[in-house]
């Protein structure tokens, strides 16, 4: 059985303003294409860099603490009980901080489909995921600096001649 009021989280997250627990609670109940996690996060830490999806929609739902919703253009608090849908695109664009002296509790819904590309706007990075239903390990799931990109033919050698 699954609950969020008593739930199985995954190890912890200790890095300076990333402080927080996370449990897969859509995992734990058997979806496969619908994800939905609760995070709790330390005072003064997000759950995730301010990020935007190209493939998944996502909401989020305060369950308790002083929370602040941070976007593109911005920071503004969130209400207990608020929630707040993250279109895909730059629209969605979102990070999730707890600004009180507590500890806060959020869930968050999202589609589960893949591959999805993921734009983290703090660090210029890029996540490219082609991950299968269900699955933690398999797939492919990477991470680039977006100053890495190159050009479609850079280091592409021709197809390999004929055999004689």
């Amino acid at each position: 059985m699954t609950s969020f009021l008593e739930p199985e989280f995954d190890p912890p997250v200790e890095r300076e303003g990333f402080r927080s627990r996370r449990a897969r609670l859509g995992r734990q109940a058997g979806c496969e294409h619908l994800g939905i996690s609760l995070f709790e996060l330390e005072p003064g830490s997000a759950a995730f860099p301010l990020h935007y999806h190209f493939g998944n929609e996502e909401m989020l739902i305060v369950l308790g603490g002083t929370v602040a919703l941070r976007t593109a253009e911005g920071e503004r608090p969130l209400d207990e009980g608020e929630v707040v849908a993250f279109p895909v695109g730059e629209a969605g664009a979102h990070q999730v901080v707890n600004r009180g002296e507590g500890p806060a509790r959020i869930l968050i819904v999202s589609e589960m489909k893949s591959p999805d590309i993921v734009v983290r706007l703090d660090s210029e990075k890029i996540s490219a995921a082609a991950i299968p239903p269900g699955s933690l390990t398999q797939g492919f799931h990477d991470i680039y600096f977006r100053r890495d990109a190159t050009e479609m033919w850079d280091g592409e050698p021709p197809p390999p001649a004929p055999d004689s």
